[in-house]
Order: structure tokens, then C-alpha cells, then sequence
């Protein structure tokens, strides 16, 4: 898999997820660089430079160029305490190779391929982008409904169990409506539309769970906002509410 495939793909996939740009150049960033670690121990002579419009990747390595004898420790020298580190330096000869007037001091920008790491640790990277793209989105979606509860919403149904009613919101999300949190009398079938407010977001194996309710006071506050002008404008302001059988507000 060459770099350009590589990042495309996460790319579409990031567009699909409604990610961010900034936030997916910082994902493939932060992957890439781990890779850099894991090969070379440190990264900070490297630069990471990536284009989602082209799909292109370009890791460059900068190295110090060194005499051919830098690495050669001399025991009567004692301020010889240099030590050759072919990460980050480069012997002359050899940075001749690339440039034939390069000179001892200078800096060497050599291009890093992917397939350079070889394709277990691409194939590693690639499922380690996926999650972080997974775990991203799941942090989005709890925060997202973590700032709506107690908002009412209108979802589809597309699941009725006998413990609870999953629904789905316009993003295909999966919502929970538990039998606790129903009105006796609703009966739901699958593509019926529902009403609630959203009563709480928890963490259930790892993935975000939002939990509706049509029992509870906020709900029929809600009801109460969109039926009667007044207590939208502020002008009826409701103290307390009391559940009873209310015959128009609860259809919904």
C-alpha cells in the first residue's frame, strides 16, 4: 500500500465521519510519527508533511554531515566525547552520494518512503488510524449529546424490544429509549417517528449510550415550549410539572 492510497482512503473515510481537516492531519501526523519512533527511536529530526487534497505523504529526515572518522573514538583525546549516531548524522562520502558539493556541517534533507518501514508496520499504522478515527468520533457524539440533554428531539424507530425502543437520529446514530422511561400507552412500530428529550449520555463498553425519555418533567416542559406561545416567549413560566393523563401533549 504506497502513502497516496494510504491517506485517500482515510481521507474519504474522515469526510464520511464529518472530521475535521486540521483534526485528520493531526491523526495521520501523530500515527506517522509514532512509526518514525519505532524504527528510528526519535523523530525529532524528522519533518511530516502531508496533503489530503493529493493524497501525498512526505517524511523527510535531517542529517548532520560528519567526517568520515567522526565515529572513530580516540582515548588520548578527552574532549573527543562525540558519538556517531547514523539517525542523526551522515558521513561525508556517503552525503556526497546525494550531493556531490555538500560539505562537513551541513544539514541533509533525505525523503523517507513508506514502504521503507516495511508493510507489517504500514499495516499496523493503518489499523491504529482507523481506531483513533473510531475513538474520535465516538468522543464527538458523546459530546454532542452531553450539550442536548434535556432538549426534546424527533428520531426514527427502528428496533422495538421488550426492554427498550432503539431509535436512530438523522445521522444514523442509535438512541435508547428504555421501557422505564415510556408511556404506558405508546406503541411504536419500526419507521414510526418518536419524540423525547434527551434524559442522560453514559459510557457502556467504551461506546457512548444516549438514553431518551418521554416520562420525564423536562419532556413535557418541552411539549408544553413548542404547544403553548406563551411559555416559549417566557411569558408562563412553569413552576412544577405533575404527570397525569394528559391526553393531547403526550401523542408526539
Amino acid at each position: 500500500m504506497d502513502s497516496s492510497t494510504l491517506i485517500e482512503s482515510f481521507a474519504e473515510f474522515a469526510k464520511f465521519k464529518n472530521i475535521d481537516r486540521p483534526t485528520m492531519i493531526r491523526i495521520l501526523e501523530d500515527v506517522f510519527r509514532t512509526m518514525i519512533r519505532k524504527k528510528y527511536v526519535t523523530d525529532e529530526n524528522f519533518d511530516v508533511i502531508i496533503n489530503l487534497d493529493k493524497g501525498d505523504l512526505e517524511i523527510l529526515r535531517y542529517r548532520d554531515i560528519v567526517s568520515d572518522t567522526a565515529d572513530i573514538f580516540d582515548p588520548n583525546d578527552k574532549e573527543d566525547d562525540f558519538e556517531f549516531d547514523e539517525n542523526l548524522h551522515i558521513k561525508i562520502t556517503d552525503a556526497k552520494k546525494i550531493e556531490e558539493d555538500f560539505e562537513i556541517g551541513e544539514e541533509v534533507a533525505e525523503d523517507v518512503k513508506l514502504e521503507d518501514f516495511g508493510r507489517r508496520m504500514v499495516m499496523t499504522a493503518r489499523q491504529t488510524l482507523i481506531q483513533k478515527v473510531k475513538d474520535l468520533e465516538k468522543d464527538m457524539l458523546f459530546l454532542r449529546y452531553k450539550d442536548m440533554v434535556g432538549e426534546l428531539m424527533t428520531c426514527e424507530v427502528y428496533q422495538t424490544l421488550k426492554r427498550e425502543i432503539l431509535c436512530v437520529d438523522d445521522d444514523g446514530n442509535e438512541l435508547v429509549l428504555p421501557k422505564g422511561e415510556q408511556i404506558p400507552k405508546d406503541r411504536y412500530r419500526k419507521g414510526d417517528t418518536l419524540r423525547a428529550v434527551v434524559h442522560r449520555v453514559e459510557i457502556y463498553n467504551g461506546n457512548p449510550k444516549i438514553i431518551l425519555s418521554r416520562t420525564s418533567p423536562e419532556f413535557l416542559a418541552r411539549l408544553f415550549e413548542n404547544e403553548v406561545p406563551e411559555v416559549y416567549d417566557g411569558l408562563i413560566v412553569i413552576k412544577k410539572i405533575v404527570r397525569e393523563e394528559l391526553a393531547g401533549l403526550d401523542e408526539a
